[in-house]
């Protein structure tokens, strides 16, 4: 086995060797899901999302139909669910996929409401910008990312468990 001489890339082995990005995607992921989730559950969580799901094509018709409150429980449990899916992963690597496909879908469609919500971006004198709303959407890009990645360790994971 060859070792690194640099100091650089003995550290990059090392978070490698120690699985460090799936360990704190997946812990950061987890605790969002579960967090959010159960804050939908809420009437100051349901309420809050109001105006991004009202605005949104691909999920507006869920407060039509269920209205807010329920509608913001469905979405809360079904991001615990999420996490409850991710965790299950590192015993059941085919739970961890439908997990990170789950959180996969909701941060599409939350992903998309950065242009569907009025005030997301706004203009200061003549440039545009993220509002503070935008930059809180935007996140979910990256956690869209994150949900990518846990399908592709579980799936990863999953046929090692297969062979």
């Amino acid at each position: 086995m060859k070792t690194a001489k640099s100091n650089l890339i003995r550290l990059a082995s090392w978070i490698t060797d120690h699985n460090i990005p799936f360990l704190i995607t997946s812990i950061g992921m987890i605790v969002m899901l579960l967090w959010a989730g159960s804050y939908k559950m809420t009437a100051p969580g349901a309420e809050g999302i109001i105006p991004l799901v009202s605005n949104s094509p691909l999920i507006s018709w869920h407060f039509k139909l269920l209205g807010p409150y329920v509608g913001s429980d469905l979405i809360g449990l079904t991001e615990i669910i999420a996490a409850l899916l991710i965790i299950t992963g590192n015993f059941k690597p085919k739970a961890g996929i439908v997990g990170g496909l789950i959180a996969s879908v909701m941060f599409f469609i939350t992903s998309t409401m950065v242009i569907t919500t009025p005030g997301a971006i706004i203009s200061v004198k003549g440039m545009s910008y993220m509002s503070f709303t935008g930059l809180f959407l935007f996140k979910d890009v990256i956690s869209l990312g994150v949900s990518f990645y846990l399908v592709s360790y579980f799936g990863k994971k999953a046929v090692l468990s297969e062979s």
